[in-house]
């Protein structure tokens, strides 16, 4: 009697839960830096390395994973990936200096790397073909929601408990993860196992840790040290840019490659990719700068911080089902290009922002946005995976996912150089005004250093600070306008990649949907 397979969403269980805190890793620790900084008593560029271990050897396994599960087996691989992952969790937990943290922080990454690829292929796989919609409906929930996430949990247990409960909580969570996996993953029988006889790509595998290690780096710490001006930067990006070509063009000559570029063949998957590069270049950058216009420029706390982000959060819980059951019944490049345009009208909205505006105005801008990128990761998900081959599957989502988590490295880069700049820039521009030939500036001035004299400050001191007030009222001003501009910028971004995408091939439909998509 054959063995029953296990119902889709005991898989779905058994997949997500590990996935999930994987993905909360890469940002639930952003916001315990200093309380670690102070705990470890570290410098305060030291402990960013908390931060870039992880992601450096995430994404060299990333691209790797789909070889990986070929030599061990895909459950046994995502078996040991979760027993790495929680292990090296409790040992950050208990990490007594720096060195100690980072160090096992790399185990973290290199552990949780093979997680969200295989996930993914699973899922695509579990769910019959007219489903994936619905699949890569379950999986965005993770992948979005879990930068979302990642910092109010992390802010939340680090103010309440301490910084060591943001990896011990991943213990729990990791030992019920591998059990389920044990009960309910089984290797299909068309995944190809490496045979004793097969040669191993070693330059290749050297040449892909060597370069994205090194783009990470560049990428994490490229606005910090101020880019090609500084030297450790500048050879970090030569290492990278000459590893990853020689990487290319060494893979695309081999016969059996550890990362199969030739999926790129495919339209569909090489336009998808471009797409969820520059679509979550964006998207990630949006994350990042709103908190931060809410919290430094508008003085909310993080506590109101979070009230703005969250009904987003819940908002994509509610949608992203209802978009994967409309993959089944309407053209998935329709509802990607309403992604799209609801994306770039949401920035575009932020992008008229003004330090007067009230906190319902936010919140629907953040809204807007929830539901744009809710249009736009399941059908383009659904799109890109739709002619890959079962057996390809293993590959093709290791790229897929490499490709999306460069995007938000890069989005995350972009956004904060550009804000730097476009701030520099309108401080040039404002400060010109801040003259006594300016009658709006005088008279601005006159007011001030008269309200504070009235309060019995000398006429001098008056002065000094009506100076200091509106000095400091003129770098908000810029501030503000950079974020604007740099709103701006992604909105475009949506807007060209709403252009792109029709280049996707039309998904099989109806009857012909389980045929056209084995």
């Amino acid at each position: 009697m054959a063995e029953r397979a296990p119902s889709k969403w005991l898989i779905t269980i058994a997949v997500m839960v590990p996935t999930l805190i994987e993905i909360l890793d890469t940002s639930i620790a952003n916001v315990a830096l200093q309380h670690i900084q102070g705990s470890l008593s570290a410098g305060q560029d030291e402990v960013t390395w908390v931060l870039t271990s992880y992601l450096v050897s995430n994404a060299i396994v990333i691209p790797i994973s789909g070889y990986l599960s070929k030599v061990f087996g895909r459950r046994n691989y995502l078996m040991l990936s979760v027993v790495v992952f929680t292990v090296a969790s409790m040992m950050c937990g208990l990490a007594t200096s720096l060195g100690m943290l980072i160090f096992f922080r790399i185990v973290q990454g290199i552990g949780g790397g093979g997680l969200q690829p295989m996930s993914q292929a699973i899922l695509l796989e579990a769910y019959p073909p007219k489903e994936r919609g619905l699949a890569m409906a379950i999986f965005a929930m993770g992948a979005v929601l879990g930068p979302i996430l990642g910092p109010l949990l992390g802010g939340y247990i680090t103010d309440n408990y301490s910084w060591r409960w943001i990896f011990n909580i991943n213990v729990p969570v990791g030992m019920l993860a591998m059990v389920l996996i044990w009960l309910y993953i089984k290797d299909p029988d068309y995944l190809e196992r490496r045979q004793k006889g097969d040669t191993v790509d070693y330059i290749g595998l050297a040449l892909l840790s060597l370069g994205l290690g090194s783009l990470q780096v560049v990428l994490d710490k490229g606005q910090q040290d101020d880019w090609f001006n500084n030297d450790f930067i500048l050879a970090l990006s030569v290492v990278a840019a000459i590893s990853l070509t020689t990487f290319v063009v060494w893979e695309l000559m081999r016969k059996d490659p550890i990362v199969d570029l030739k999926v790129f063949k495919d339209r569909s998957f090489a336009t998808g990719n471009v797409v969820m590069f520059f679509g979550y270049f964006a998207f990630f950058g949006a994350i990042v700068l709103l908190p931060l216009y809410l919290q430094n420029l508008m003085g909310y706390t993080a506590f109101l911080s979070g009230v703005v982000l969250g009904p987003g959060g819940l908002i994509m819980l509610v949608i992203l089902p209802i978009v994967g059951k409309l993959t089944q019944k309407v053209d998935a490049r329709f509802i990607l290009c309403v992604g799209l345009l609801v994306s770039a009208y949401s920035l575009f909205n932020m992008a008229g922002f003004s330090l007067d505006i009230d906190l319902g105005t936010a919140i629907t801008a953040r809204n807007i946005q929830a539901v744009g990128i809710a249009f736009f990761f399941v059908p383009l998900s659904y799109l890109t995976m739709a002619f890959i081959p079962k057996k390809g599957m293993n590959n093709a989502s290791a790229v897929f996912n490499l490709l999306r988590n460069l995007g938000g490295s890069f989005g995350v880069a972009f956004v904060t150089t550009l804000l730097a700049r476009r701030a520099q820039f309108h401080q040039a521009r404002l400060i010109e005004n801040m003259t006594p030939y300016n009658l709006t500036y005088q008279s601005t001035f006159a007011q001030i250093k008269d309200y504070l004299a009235a309060k019995a400050l000398g006429l001098y001191d008056a002065s000094q600070m009506a100076g200091a007030a509106l000095y400091k009222l003129m770098l908000q001003q810029a501030n503000a306008m950079a974020f604007c501009d740099v709103f701006h910028a992604q909105a475009m971004m949506f807007m060209g990649l709403a252009v792109l995408m029709w280049i996707m091939k039309k998904p099989p439909m109806g009857a012909k949907l389980d045929e056209g998509m084995h």
